[in-house]
């Protein structure tokens, strides 16, 4: 199934710095891995933002939610999920 998600990241004025730097890197890192295998299949960065929208392809609700809310940043994080379907016009 496929999801278009757009994230929001709002990070709290009391968050510790070095902490959040952490996190930032184990975000990046688990975003490569959930590329890697497909499941993440497009990320773009929302210019002049801190947010981005991506596709997913997994095999459910339950799979997007496990991957969502396992993010490190997630607990920093506004999401809006839209599920979606093939359009009956397109040639791919």
């Amino acid at each position: 199934m496929l999801y278009c998600i757009r994230m929001d990241v709002r990070v709290p004025h009391d968050v510790d710095p070095a902490r959040f730097q952490t996190l930032v890197a184990e975000e990046k890192t688990r975003a490569q891995t959930l590329q890697r295998e497909g499941k993440w299949r497009h990320l773009w960065r929302i210019a002049g933002e801190y947010a981005n929208i991506s596709v997913f392809d997994v095999a459910d609700h339950d799979e997007l939610h496990a991957i969502l809310s396992g993010l490190p940043l997630f607990p920093f994080m506004t999401i809006a999920v839209t599920p979606l379907a093939r359009h009956p016009s397109t040639i791919a």
